[in-house]
């Protein structure tokens, strides 16, 4: 009886992290790539300006 017991332990954690990985990778609402898009390209103008000396 002892050696089900050890044998379930394993079956549960199985279990438990085939629900968790389920969780995980369900779908969510995505917002996109338009705000990184938009900071990438004032990143990219502002690294274009000409470089000001002070």
């Amino acid at each position: 009886m002892g050696a089900l017991v050890w044998l379930l332990i394993p079956l549960v954690a199985a279990i438990g992290a085939g629900l968790w990985g389920s969780w995980a990778n369900r779908t969510r609402r995505t917002r996109g790539d338009g705000p990184e898009l938009d900071g990438y390209a004032r990143f990219r103008a502002a690294m274009e300006r000409p470089h000001s000396g002070t």
